[in-house]
């Protein structure tokens, strides 16, 4: 109990200095503390209840109409996720996740595909960039995607408080921005994964090569990639092409690591392919197969160190999965999906807040010791 309590004034601290007046500090910090709480909903009249107050007003505020820039707090976030998990072979990872939402004026709602309902419903897409490494995962960094459909609509724009300047942007595209900030930052990292969504952009892949990343990022099965034959040139094939051509001996059981059901073993292959040379590097295209149901198959562009081995790409492949784990934890015990603001500084107010309770608890865990993403524990 003294660990938290002493983490949460270092949270105070972190916060304090994002605030001129000492009541919306105060505010904050209390919402901070009943986003850790056992509390079963984590809206502003739970949390108002938990600190005392006889009605929402203050944290209503402070999600609303408070001066405070929650740009300023993710940057302290990140140093905060740094200092308490920072390693060099961090891996960066980006995805998405849906909030399912009613009507159609809070910030970004619409009719999309909400991958965490697995479905097209009425909902605000998150785009988020996570952090993985020996220490612990964490979020460092997020986005509000807004569909055509906003940023065409000025006046629509305009009522849920989005600023004149914001246009559209794709989600990779949001995840470029992100991965640059974090990399600008000094964050140490020396992977990034992503889904196909994110993989198969690639202006994503050249932002990360450009960078000094190496990447495994999912793509889908109609990825087209230049296999290295011996020709001049390659020779240009599907992705399900390239690994059909493959003897039965360039499969390898390899462990993804260890995941809600155990360790995750499947069987791994991977193909030479072009990409841009540094004579420090080399481009692969990764397949992994179901051992199960060997007709289920996974493909991945992978930008790698030279002589990497194949257990080391599979295992890089397997921490995206880590955000998928940070995503639950985060709205089980962060409250991540528990607002009811429909204003995009709301949005970004809450979300931010929720990610420095997650990072929190991420760094009392480290403290206790914690298992390397995608390696067996004994």
């Amino acid at each position: 109990m003294r660990e938290w309590a002493d983490g949460l004034v270092e949270v105070g601290e972190l916060i304090g200095g994002r605030f001129a007046r000492s009541e919306p500090r105060a505010n904050a910090v209390e919402y901070v503390r009943g986003l850790l709480s056992e509390e079963e909903r984590k809206n502003s009249w739970t949390l108002s209840e938990r600190a005392g107050h006889r009605v929402p007003d203050r944290m209503q505020r402070l999600l609303s109409s408070t001066d405070w820039d929650p740009d300023g707090l993710r940057d302290d976030l990140c140093s905060y996720v740094v200092d308490k998990i920072g390693d060099p072979d961090g891996v960066l990872v980006v995805d998405e996740t849906g909030f399912l939402k009613k009507g159609r004026r809070s910030a970004g709602v619409a009719r999309q595909y909400s991958g965490t309902a697995g479905r097209v419903e009425n909902c605000q897409i998150g785009v988020f960039l996570s952090y993985a490494t020996r220490h612990g995962r964490t979020f460092l960094d997020r986005e509000l995607y807004l569909p055509k459909e906003w940023t065409d609509d000025p006046d629509r724009c305009a009522g849920a408080g989005i600023p004149a300047g914001r246009g559209f942007k794709t989600k990779p595209a949001l995840a470029i921005d992100m991965i640059e900030r974090a990399l600008d930052a000094g964050v140490p990292a020396k992977w990034a994964a992503g889904d196909a969504v994110y993989g198969q952009y690639h202006r994503l892949r050249r932002a990360l090569e450009d960078r000094g990343i190496y990447y495994v990022l999912a793509v889908p099965v109609s990825q087209r990639v230049v296999v290295k034959d011996g020709s001049f040139l390659g020779t240009e094939k599907r992705a399900d092409a390239a690994v059909a051509d493959l003897v039965p001996s360039a499969w390898r059981t390899r462990s993804a690591g260890e995941g809600s059901k155990g360790i995750r073993d499947y069987a791994w292959a991977r193909v030479r392919i072009n990409g841009a040379e540094d004579g420090r590097a080399e481009h692969w295209l990764l397949a992994r197969r179901n051992l199960a149901n060997p007709s289920e198959l996974a493909y991945f562009i992978c930008h790698t160190p030279k002589r990497v081995a194949l257990a080391e790409m599979a295992r890089i492949a397997g921490i995206r999965w880590s955000i998928e784990e940070t995503f639950q934890t985060a709205k089980g015990e962060a409250g991540l999906d528990h607002y009811q603001v429909r204003q995009y500084t709301g949005w970004y107010r809450h979300i931010t807040l929720s990610m420095l309770a997650h990072a929190f608890l991420t760094a009392v865990k480290a403290k206790k010791g914690a298992p390397e993403p995608g390696r067996k524990t004994s």
